[in-house]
């Protein structure tokens, strides 16, 4: 199976989550799955590749060209995709996965989570999608999207197309165990 993650490319995070991630990367690899990410050898996306490196695990980045400099891309790519835009970069990462991991992230990491919760919502996919909320990192977000439905914004089917947990074991469970939900549309 291929499981795309999301996450941080910085480098000054915390290396509690560095380690988080990087054990979810080992433990990926280890049942056979092959991880797909944004490429990046920092922060999170690197924690992600080097834990499954560590298990020989077939290692997909995607990134645009602009992005190809000293430093930046994951080094040990079983696979390198090069992109001329961001666009294409998340259309390859969507179309290649099965399921995606939104581990703790930025702006981009937001970006990519929310386009693939509104593509599920509009039933053009039906993969799972797991928020890795180590250390209640996600806590503010999920408020404000439990708080959108209170408010009309959003039906509460549109917060049961994903899952959060807590604990990588479980979130690859739930991916192995997940039944694909093609054409469901989610009701505004």
């Amino acid at each position: 199976m291929n499981i795309c993650i999301y996450g941080a490319s910085s480098p000054d995070i915390d290396e509690e989550y560095i380690n988080a991630v990087e054990e979810l990367g080992r433990k990926l690899a280890k049942r056979g799955h092959s991880l797909i990410f944004g490429a990046g050898g920092r922060g999170l996306m690197g924690a992600a590749a080097r834990g499954a490196a560590k298990e020989h695990g077939d290692i997909i980045g995607v990134a645009p060209s602009f992005l190809n400099v000293d430093g930046i891309i994951f080094e040990h790519c079983t696979e390198f995709i090069s992109t001329d835009t961001m666009r294409e970069r998340k259309q390859i990462m969507e179309d290649r996965s099965d399921a995606f991991i939104m581990v703790p992230g930025g702006v981009g990491t937001f970006e990519e989570f929310f386009e693939i919760l509104t593509l599920k919502q509009l039933g053009r996919h039906g993969k799972a999608i797991v928020v890795y909320n180590m250390k209640n990192y996600y806590d503010p977000l999920l408020t404000m999207l439990y708080d959108g439905v209170k408010k009309g914004f959003m039906s509460e089917a549109t917060n049961e197309i994903y899952q959060v947990m807590e604990d990588a074991d479980q979130i690859l469970d739930y991916i192995e165990q997940y039944i694909p939900e093609v054409g469901r549309v989610v009701k505004f």
